[in-house]
């Protein structure tokens, strides 16, 4: 079954005036994986495409996505999928990929039909328009680049591992990697930033039960926040800071699309300056 929901962007003067249940319906995405389902939420920030598919009874088949308005979803777009569950197998463009906990699949311009499945499987979507095509590839833990960031004393103590990344491989305007925080640190992206060249999309995982994240989001001197359960992804707009609180250690998927592939290409905000 395919599911799809479509995001307009929304101005940072109107999500001044948002309330809670508004900023929720329009930048947070509560229902990543259901059984037998893949999910699609269409986001008109530079056209990324957020899912979830989870074939628990069978396999699932992804080719047309109505808001691209092409014949298949991946003619004129590149996409990235996670498993976030275990034993996954992703079949594209006449290959198949073994896909284990934490690896990814990038799969470029003109791939065709994508089929995902293993009954233990949960594959996180990501996808955005590309301008030429790519090889596809499989990309472990091993493949990527790693950064130890933060420190204990701060409570960032974090490791990020860059998986489609100028230095890891070439994509067309993807840029994702995951994030994993130390047992005790609790803070990602700090200090905060935004970045109006690019959105991006966070999707936390690995919270205990009864666990959550405050999302940080909005203007630097207008801050908003988001409750965030384990599994469900925020959509950041380019002109939104992206940070948070968790109260247990998780992880999180980062991805960005947009015009600029360089992962320090950012405007950091100084922590005084916040509001």
């Amino acid at each position: 079954m395919l599911k799809e929901q479509l995001r307009r962007a929304i101005d940072p003067r109107h999500a001044k005036g948002m309330d809670t249940a508004e900023l929720r319906n329009e930048f947070l995405v509560e229902q990543l994986f259901e059984a037998d389902t893949i999910n699609i939420t269409y986001t008109q920030y530079d056209r990324m495409i957020i899912g979830g598919a989870m074939p628990t009874n069978g396999p699932l088949t992804l080719e047309k996505i109505t808001q691209t308005g092409t014949p298949n979803w991946l003619d004129r777009r590149e996409a990235v999928l996670v498993n976030l569950g275990t034993d996954g197998v992703v079949e594209a463009g006449g290959e198949t990929y073994q896909v284990g906990n934490g690896e990814m699949v990038y799969l470029g311009m003109g791939t065709g039909t994508v089929t995902m499945s293993g009954e233990a499987s949960k594959f996180y979507i990501i996808s955005a328009p590309a301008h030429r095509a790519i090889p596809a590839r499989h990309i472990t833990i091993n493949d990527a680049k790693r950064l130890d960031l933060g420190a204990r004393e701060t409570s960032n103590e974090r490791t990020i591992y860059q998986f489609v990344h100028p230095d890891v491989m070439e994509s067309c305007q993807i840029v994702m990697g995951m994030t994993k925080l130390a047992q005790g640190s609790v803070w990602n992206s700090i200090p905060t930033h935004t970045h109006e060249r690019r959105c991006e999309a966070y999707c936390y995982f690995g919270l205990p039960k009864d666990n959550f994240i405050v999302h940080m989001m909005g203007e630097p001197q207008e801050t908003r926040h988001l409750i965030v359960h384990n599994e469900q992804a925020v959509v950041s707009p380019p002109w939104s800071i992206h940070c948070g609180s968790g109260t247990s250690a998780y992880g999180f998927i980062w991805a960005m699309a947009g015009d600029n592939v360089d992962f320090t290409d950012m405007d950091v905000v100084e922590m005084e300056d916040l509001r």
